[in-house]
């Protein structure tokens, strides 16, 4: 038996001091050392054993965070765990207090390809494994043949129009990590905001859509259509990773900043559908009669064609377990809401009678998390944004 933690971490802006990422924002010495105790602390609390990052702009910042927690981990360790020549040394909960650091674990960065000069940078992401990884994770970004989506005509055979997408707005990475003889893919995401997607026209310096004292209520939902699209059509993108890595036989962990609730349409484009209780009352798709239904044979064919794709939620398996209705990452606009995920296939769920473990407790970390929408809450920039996700998961004996 093995047990292993896997958690998101949306760390918010992680770059070095003195650098602007986006217009006007920079982090002086004395704000980036700040965020760098503050993110050693959080990973010294975890001490996860795979962590997927979101919101990293340099690979050496994520380093230092990295080397901060190690230090402060060997202090804890040297100060909370007893030596061998304590009888009581080899007690159950000195291994719950040891941290087990970062040093021979590894790193995987996907910069982004749309990151440009200070001011105008973009994120990228990471994964980070004590288990190493059975081979170079790949980065999925640039799209090699461009998706073009064919809008569907309603009622007529006229051109309907398309959605092409080319390029995401940030990479996916993708990673296979072998935990106790079982090689697991992971799969991190960070999908479009819903921050409006606005077009400058050329010649210009800003989208007519920015200017807010000629506010444009029409232009600005269209770049919420834009934006909704992108992060859809992103969910499918990713999507389209999990099926090809389930059908190669390899059980699925796929985590990070959806950016939506578990109910909205990219979500569940990313988990897939969930079966029917029946099929067998169903209308056939090639029905002639009214009676023409799927057989209990097919039933059980579509069942488990359904199902063997189909991606469980971490939070929700934990509070349907724990009856727990607390759980959130985010907070905007008096919003509290849980838009980070982690997933997994039917491979980590004792439901299924081939399950080859169990997710057996879900921490989250979200106690820095304020709404600066209310006056009397504290606010603070430096902190990450999103909670801290982390799923406890058992490996069956093999």
């Amino acid at each position: 038996m093995t047990r292993f933690t896997i958690a998101s971490f949306n760390v918010k802006n992680l770059i070095g001091e003195d650098k602007e990422f986006y217009k006007f924002q920079k982090y002086t010495p004395e704000e980036y050392a700040w965020k760098q105790d503050w993110m050693a602390d959080q990973l010294l609390t975890m001490d996860a054993d795979i962590i997927g990052f979101q919101e990293v702009f340099e690979e050496q910042a994520l380093n230092d965070v990295l080397s901060e927690a190690d230090k402060r981990g060997a202090l804890a360790n040297e100060a909370n765990l007893p030596d061998a020549s304590k009888r009581y040394h080899k007690k159950a909960i000195f291994r719950k207090l040891a941290f087990g650091g970062y040093k021979t674990a590894s790193l995987a960065f996907a910069p982004n390809t749309s990151d440009g000069g200070p001011g105008e940078r973009r994120p990228g992401l990471a994964i980070l494994s004590r288990f190493g990884f059975s081979e170079t994770p790949e980065i999925i970004q640039d799209l090699p043949d461009p998706i073009h989506i064919p809008m569907s005509a309603l009622g007529g055979d006229e051109d309907a129009g398309h959605f092409t997408l080319r390029r995401l707005s940030r990479p996916i990475l993708k990673a296979r990590i072998p935990v106790a003889g079982t090689v697991v893919t992971v799969l991190n995401c960070h999908l479009k905001s819903k921050l409006g997607e606005f077009i400058r026209p050329q010649g210009e310096d800003f989208s007519r859509e920015a200017v807010l004292t000629a506010y444009d209520p029409v232009g600005r939902a269209m770049g919420a259509l834009r934006a909704a699209l992108r992060r859809m059509a992103e969910a499918w993108v990713l999507r389209r990773e999990i099926v090809d890595e389930l059908d190669k036989g390899h059980p699925v962990m796929v985590l990070g900043d959806f950016n939506d609730g578990e109910h909205a349409v990219s979500s569940e484009i990313i988990s897939g559908e969930q079966p029917f209780k029946n099929y067998s009352w169903m209308l056939r798709h090639d029905a002639k009669h009214p009676n023409d239904r799927y057989s209990r044979v097919e039933n059980e064919q579509i069942t488990e064609a359904v199902d063997r794709v189909r991606l469980r939620s971490g939070e929700k398996m934990f509070v349907r377990k724990s009856l727990r209705d607390m759980v959130y990452t985010s907070a905007f606009g008096g919003v509290y809401e849980s838009i980070d995920q982690i997933y997994m296939s039917r491979h980590f769920d004792n439901n299924w009678d081939k399950a080859i473990g169990e997710m057996e407790y879900y921490s989250v970390f979200n106690d820095h998390l304020t709404d600066g929408s209310h006056p009397e809450a504290p606010y603070n920039k430096l902190a990450s944004d999103h909670g801290q996700i982390m799923a406890h998961v058992r490996l069956n004996a093999r």
